[in-house]
């Protein structure tokens, strides 16, 4: 692989990651939704996640020029080899928790994708465009489901509250362009993150005023993701996630 390749792999793959990992939380809600219709489009959701991380290590692949594929990058790496965004890995918590998280990483991913339709990559900018249509949906269920959540019952609201306070210091990580992909921003492949803040925030805030939610203060902040730096879940989550391919080293369907 040319090196010059190299930020452009690693992009790939971290995007790929974040991908991953949300998409395998919400596939853990399938068969525990609140009822069944919640059930089914939590699982579809989950299923519009790994999809695209498909996308990208597939993508990834192809940049590697190794004879890598999809499931190699997925499955055969240990746990500081993925570049995941913290938020992506905690546990679902609670209804409330879960979609929390969901809304604040969907109004993320509007600003982030509506951006990336513009890289000068076309292969990233066409799994953006397909991203974007997804993005649009999920966007409307997280936002119709926290404005039923924070002004409903006391209990629901609280839940809800809880669950902004607890994950907020968790979404400084999303608006930060690491150095290594600088030079992909300069090259107009990447999308500069720190762009996307005003964007996420007016959305955010304007569904939490909805929900007669407060905005969590500002006074800390965790990362380390893209570094391989991650919280103690991750282990847990890819040793299930793994058992598969780690058992029957090869196996295809």
């Amino acid at each position: 692989m040319d090196t010059r390749q190299k930020p452009l792999l690693n992009y790939c793959i971290a995007l790929g990651d974040d991908s991953l990992m949300l998409g395998h939380r919400l596939s853990e809600w399938c068969r525990n939704g609140p009822f069944l219709e919640e059930d089914l489009a939590l699982t579809n959701v989950a299923l519009d996640f790994i999809g695209r991380a498909r996308l990208f290590y597939t993508y990834a692949a192809e940049v590697e020029g190794r004879g890598r594929g999809e499931d190699d990058i997925a499955y055969l790496r240990d746990c500081r080899e993925y570049r995941n965004l913290l938020i992506n890995e905690l546990p679902n918590g609670d209804f409330a928790f879960t979609m929390a998280r969901q809304l604040m990483v969907d109004a993320f991913d509007m600003a982030f994708f509506t951006r990336l339709m513009q890289s000068g990559d076309q292969m990233l900018a066409a799994i953006a465009a397909k991203a974007i249509k997804e993005s649009r949906y999920h966007l409307r269920r997280s936002q119709d489901w926290i404005i039923r959540l924070g002004d409903g019952t006391r209990e629901s609201h609280q839940r809800t509250q809880n669950a902004f306070n607890q994950l907020w210091g968790y979404t400084a990580e999303m608006f930060e362009t690491p150095d290594a992909e600088q030079q992909l921003v300069e090259t107009g492949i990447a999308v500069n993150r720190n762009t996307l803040k005003a964007d996420w925030t007016t959305t955010v805030h304007a569904v939490l005023k909805q929900a007669t939610l407060d905005i969590p203060a500002d006074d800390w902040a965790i990362g380390g993701g893209r570094d391989g730096q991650h919280t103690e879940h991750l282990g847990y989550l890819l040793a299930e996630l793994q058992y598969l391919q780690r058992t029957y080293p090869g196996q295809q369907w």
